[in-house]
């Protein structure tokens, strides 16, 4: 059974930091996609960054560019977020996820919910002024 428990989730201040973790058991996470959504009440689920399974490139919504980065560890078998300057509009649901092995335009496919073929449970992620 493939699960995924993800973790580091807070409530923190406008300008901190978090690092959520994504250990994930049942399924060997190196040479596949790994990423991460988030969805704030009355939304719809954004993609906020994503790894191709060759580790080769990186993606990240516009929002979040230079403060959040993505990255897996395959010892460990385990994906993780670090979250930097956070900002009140940062606040959401964070959702990890993870695809099967990385498509030629992962660019312009990541952002599909659809790719994906596992979800974490959610972490709340909660930025104050």
């Amino acid at each position: 059974q493939v699960q995924l428990v993800e973790s580091g989730g807070d409530s923190v201040q406008t300008g901190g930091s978090l690092r959520l973790s994504c250990p994930v058991s049942g399924l060997t996470l190196s040479r596949l996609t790994v990423g991460w959504f988030r969805q704030a009440p009355g939304k719809e689920r954004e993609g906020v960054a994503a790894l191709s399974s060759s580790g080769r490139s990186t993606y990240y919504a516009d929002s979040v560019k230079g403060r959040f980065t993505i990255s897996r560890d395959s010892y460990k078998n385990t994906h993780s977020l670090e979250m930097y300057s956070l900002k009140p509009e940062d606040t959401a649901m964070y959702y990890c996820a993870i695809g099967f092995r990385s498509p030629d335009r992962l660019a312009s496919t990541w952002l599909r919910t659809d790719f994906w073929l596992y979800w974490g449970q959610g972490t709340q992620v909660t930025v104050s002024s």
